[in-house]
């Protein structure tokens, strides 16, 4: 088997892009996050390709966050997408009234994305909004992305927290994977 990981960002690169984000995030929640009725707002990371995202994010925002965390599951072999969505680990904290920010690493075909909107906006949001790293271009479904890194072609993207059946989340840039047989 003939591995090839061809890298898409620098770690350097990767800290702009999670810089940009917060920034833009400062200026919508900024003012209401240091003194807003709602208290701070929520991040909900999607787990488990999210983690190291979410992390960064955290730290780089300049106003007061609590984070909670949501599991998926919709790669039934994990290589190849699937359209039904399952929460296998839901979040603890209550969002009624509050401004929520899901988190993503990536939005590949939309649907993951779509499922987590449709499932917390069940639970009454002050506002929901969308973050993702990265949003892959051409997404299939319709989903609204508030904040994202960049656009990234075609290609299995890992690093950075995104895997390839659970390898590759350590590296700290980003990359796509190919594995071809010899």
């Amino acid at each position: 088997m003939y591995r090839q990981l061809s890298p898409i960002y620098t770690a350097q690169e990767v800290g702009g892009l999670v810089a940009s984000i917060a920034r833009s995030m400062e200026a919508d929640y900024g003012q209401a996050a240091r003194g807003g009725t709602q208290g701070p707002v929520l991040l909900i990371g999607a787990l488990k390709g999210a983690h190291v995202f979410m992390a960064d994010l955290v730290r780089a925002v300049q106003f007061d966050v609590e984070v909670d965390f949501v599991q998926t599951a919709s790669y039934g072999r994990r290589d190849r997408p699937s359209t039904e969505v399952l929460i296998t680990r839901d979040i603890t904290s209550s969002i009624e009234g509050r401004d929520v920010v899901i988190v993503e690493g990536i939005v590949d075909r939309g649907h993951t994305a779509m499922a987590l909107v449709d499932y917390l906006s069940s639970k009454g949001p002050g506002s929901l909004r969308f973050c993702s790293l990265l949003v892959r271009a051409g997404v299939e479904r319709e989903v609204k992305v508030d904040y994202f890194g960049a656009v990234v072609g075609p290609g299995f993207v890992v690093g950075y927290g995104m895997d390839f059946k659970e390898r590759f989340r350590g590296l700290d840039g980003i990359y796509t994977y190919k594995e071809e047989a010899t």
